[in-house]
């Protein structure tokens, strides 16, 4: 009878590891898992290539004498009221500058400025030097950001779709965080970022188990990036059979544990 219930005992055993495993090992849903730690990695990749076409820019112009700035923020800071406009630094109703597909913007009493494959900062920096030495505001200051940085993830996250950051700096994982992390079938070792720019495609991979991710040129993501999780061996097998009969098996597996533990207990009883 003993040998009955330890040949029970270990097929409910074997099932049960069966049922873990098949729901993938730490090591295949660890990010980082294969570097090391304490040890400095430099990260080389850039996280910006400059402004492109279709970007949306906020153009704001400061000065000591804000009567002066008024004109140059017509078009960054301006909402309705009563029929008019005036300028409201604070406002959230904010229209910007959109990068036509030539690179240009057409900026209030400069005209028109190419303005593609420049940063931030060098914008920012022209556009002061061009209102001091042209006699326009003896002291400005100019800051310039990027309203429209946005990224698709697709594939095995929590939550598949298009997120929106501020600024223009923005990370693979912390991308990642902002859908709500990868399922535990994404498949970490070969992510994929799709990347357009100045019309030329290219499709890069990210290993997120290795710290080689640091110097990949993916690992700052770029405006308008898809980023693709591609599902596990599990996940692709799994799609392929009956979601319902799956589930038959689980609660067989946890009917035929309960009985066994039943019929165990049930001898210890008579034996007491």
């Amino acid at each position: 009878m003993r040998k009955t219930v330890s040949r029970l005992s270990f097929v409910a055993a074997v099932v049960t590891m069966m049922t873990l495993v098949s729901c993938g090992s730490t090591g295949e849903i660890a990010y980082l898992s294969q570097s090391q730690r304490d040890v400095p990695v430099a990260i080389t990749g850039e996280f910006s290539k400059g402004i492109q076409a279709n970007d949306q820019l906020y153009i704001y112009v400061e000065s000591r004498t804000p009567e002066a700035t008024i004109r140059f923020n017509q078009e960054t800071n301006k909402i309705a009221v009563d029929g008019g406009s005036v300028m409201n630094p604070g406002s959230n109703a904010v229209s910007g500058y959109l990068v036509s597909r030539e690179g240009d913007i057409i900026f209030p009493v400069l005209g028109k400025i190419h303005v593609e494959g420049m940063t931030h900062t060098e914008l920012a920096a022209l556009l002061e030097q061009r209102l001091v030495s042209e006699g326009h505001i003896l002291d400005a200051v100019v800051t310039v950001k990027l309203l429209n940085f946005k990224v698709s993830v697709l594939g095995e996250v929590v939550r598949p779709g298009m997120i929106q950051a501020t600024g223009e700096r923005l990370t693979i994982f912390e991308a990642i965080s902002m859908v709500g992390d990868l399922t535990i079938y994404g498949q970490r070792t070969n992510v994929t970022v799709i990347r357009e720019e100045n019309g030329v495609r290219t499709i890069g991979e990210l290993d997120l188990t290795s710290d080689d991710v640091f110097q990949s040129p993916y690992y700052y993501l770029h405006q308008n990036d898809v980023v693709y999780v591609e599902p596990n061996k599990k996940r692709k097998r799994s799609a392929d059979r009956d979601p319902i009969y799956l589930t038959y098996i689980s609660s067989g597996v946890s009917v035929v544990s309960l009985l066994i533990s039943a019929y165990y207990y049930y001898l210890l009883s008579k034996r007491i």
